[in-house]
């Protein structure tokens, strides 16, 4: 069997013996000594591995392991195991001569003279590849398989049904049982016509007798929303397609039947919070484009009205300018509101305590035919939410209220806590399960028709004479709760009265609740002799902020947008403070150019400014260090104070 000294007078047995060694291609046969040197080599051997008896005798064993399995001592750990045991059986990987690498079944044998003693391993090794790769194919398609079959499993949930060429339905799974109400042994037997609508039923009847006359079974195949019946005689929304089939010759119709109840309710749903957030887009842009027009209706009126100290009755005109502007900056900060854009402040809210002194406060404003009643929560409830939006929002709700009891009626001020499960919050994808504190606010006034109900949140939606309700009220409620992350519902009929429930975080972290009260006297406005680099596209704002800033000290550089900053800081302005409008066209936004004026100027103070609001502009954090922000529309004092704050800020 060892090549190299093969005899030319073998026994006849001996020869005989290694012509069958040599016909096995199949396997590598080999001889090792103690020390796992090849000492001899068979034809299959040479097959297997690319190596010639005379490139491949004398050499270890571990020629034919990749370099990491040597590193491991694979090698010498399976002649250990072989030593030990006897023994020794392996399957992974070995490497042929040309490098490519095989799935190898190996046997090790230790070989013991007449005294026991270890004189060398019998080594048997066969080329499985092709059979691993069979089983990897076939266990991929059985997996494949799995998933076929999983899928078809998970389709259970929709209702088979299979009907014979009279209508009669001859099968139904478990799942059309539920669907339709009636009992299995009720169904069966009965015309299909059970199962529809009576409508859908002559729907259905017409695209069968189009398939009988066409033979088309597109007309089949397609799913066909119609109205189902279900035992109790109430309709539903379905999809139904049909394939037939033959047995014994004779047609039959195989329905695969879906409700779709919930789908459709997801669907309105959708449609509506859609609109509701194209509405919200809608008015926050407006809001920020009417705040870029009352900072300069307010400001230049504001400033004029400094100027007429000595003409009284010209003052007073001035002072209805700048209070009617007030006014219309308050309706915008409602639209804000409704698009979830306004700049909240959460804290730790005693709710029970806040309605208590609302009650007395509603008391004085409310007409006397309207009771107020409380009906709170016996333990204390804390919410986590803007307190002065909450107050806001009680009040605009007891307005409303009164508004629907012309007559006098009784109001109802109420809290609790509420746990919302996946369940309930299933039509509101953007609300997390957990506990709230609810607060709702009922009347038994008129209440609503459907019709009301469906846009009742809307911006400028109101039932109300013009010049008698903005239309906001609810709205500002909607945006308020919502981004508090919080959900609001609405219940009501008309003639049975409404009431309006809101839902917000608990707050769990313990905290007492924030002293929320008003600032004292304004402080002296301060004043500057700073340099700084007004950017604002508008160019009416920009004419307010730089005379306002001119007559507080301060020297002025101008830019019309972003670009024109930066071209500015780049020929030499050396500005102390960069005083930009956030959203800006020309590509370069308040943001970018913050960024990169930064780069140019690393000591530059930042003062920032938009129709938005704060919240709403840096979701994704890139409000630079130390920047200092300024909602519009801003008055002069307001400007000057945050000038000064964003000067002694510390240094970038």
């Amino acid at each position: 069997m060892m090549r190299p000294s093969r005899a030319s007078g073998l026994p006849d047995t001996e020869q005989r013996l290694q012509l069958f060694v040599d016909s096995l291609r199949d396997y590598a046969l080999l001889i090792l000594d103690a020390g796992g040197n090849i000492v001899s080599w068979n034809a299959g051997a040479e097959q297997i591995t690319g190596y010639r008896a005379e490139e491949i005798v004398g050499r270890h064993f571990s020629t034919f392991y990749a370099k990491d399995d040597i590193l491991a001592g694979k090698p010498a750990y399976g002649l250990e195991v072989a030593t030990e045991a006897g023994r020794f059986e392996d399957v992974g990987f070995r490497v042929r001569k040309d490098g490519s690498r095989f799935w190898a079944n190996v046997v090790v044998t230790a070989i013991r003279d007449e005294r026991g003693r270890l004189v060398g391993f019998g080594k048997i090794t066969r080329d499985i590849t092709e059979r691993r790769e069979s089983e990897r194919r076939l266990q991929e398609s059985e997996a494949k398989l799995q998933m076929l079959v999983n899928t078809v499993l998970d389709t259970v949930v929709d209702g088979l049904v299979v009907i014979d060429r009279l209508g009669l339905i001859q099968f139904c799974n478990p799942a059309c049982v539920c669907i339709f109400g009636h009992g299995l042994h009720d169904i069966i037997g009965r015309d299909v016509k059970a199962l529809f609508a009576p409508s859908s039923y002559e729907e259905y009847q017409r695209y069968l007798s189009e398939y009988r006359r066409t033979g088309d079974r597109h007309v089949l195949g397609t799913a066909h929303e119609i109205k189902g019946r279900r035992a109790d005689g109430s309709t539903f929304p379905m999809e139904l397609s049909v394939g037939e089939a033959k047995m014994a010759g004779e047609s039959i119709f195989v329905g695969i039947i879906r409700d779709v109840t919930e789908r459709k309710r997801t669907e309105e749903k959708l449609v509506q919070a859609q609109k509701m957030e194209t509405v919200g887009q809608l008015s926050g842009g407006i809001a920020h484009d009417f705040n870029n027009l009352l900072t300069v209706i307010i400001g230049n009126a504001d400033n004029l009205s400094e100027q007429l100290n000595e003409h009284p009755e010209l003052k007073q005109l001035c002072d209805s300018i700048i209070v009617a502007g007030m006014r219309g900056a308050e309706l915008t900060q409602r639209l804000l509101a409704f698009s979830r854009r306004q700049a909240l402040k959460p804290v730790a809210v005693d709710c029970n305590a806040l309605i208590g002194s609302l009650q007395e406060l509603l008391r004085r404003t409310l007409r006397e035919d309207v009771e107020i009643r409380g009906q709170l929560s016996p333990t204390s409830l804390t919410a986590f939410a803007d307190v002065a939006q909450l107050e806001s929002a009680l009040i605009n709700l007891a307005l409303n209220a009164q508004d629907a009891m012309p007559d006098g009626g009784h109001l109802t001020i109420s809290s609790a806590i509420a746990e919302l499960d996946d369940a309930a919050l299933a039509p509101n994808a953007d609300v997390k399960p957990g506990r709230y504190v609810t607060i709702a606010v009922t009347d038994d006034g008129t209440g609503m028709t459907p019709e009301v109900r469906e846009h009742v949140f809307e911006p400028f939606f109101t039932t109300k004479e013009v010049g008698k309700g903005s239309g906001l009220g609810l709205s500002m409620v909607y945006g308020f709760i919502k981004q508090s992350g919080g959900h609001v519902a609405l219940y009501s009929e008309s003639g049975l009265g409404t009431t309006v429930r809101m839902y917000l975080p608990v707050d769990e972290s313990g905290r007492p609740a924030s002293d929320h009260g008003t600032d004292g006297a304004e402080a002296e406005v301060p004043c500057g002799h700073e340099t700084v680099l007004v950017t604002e596209d508008d160019p009416f704002v920009r004419g307010y902020a730089v005379s306002c800033l001119e007559s507080l000290g301060y020297t002025v550089i101008t830019a019309a947008d972003g670009g024109e900053a930066l071209a500015k800081l780049s020929d030499g302005a050396t500005p102390d403070v960069l005083f930009t409008d956030v959203i800006m066209p020309g590509g370069v936004s308040g943001w970018d150019l913050a960024r990169k004026a930064r780069r140019l100027h690393p000591g530059l103070k930042m003062l920032m400014t938009s129709g938005y609001a704060l919240d709403t502009l840096v979701s994704d954090r890139r409000l630079p260090p130390d920047a200092v922000f300024i909602n519009k529309p801003y008055r002069k004092n307001d400007l000057a104070r945050s000038v000064r704050e964003a000067i002694e800020s510390a240094s970038a």
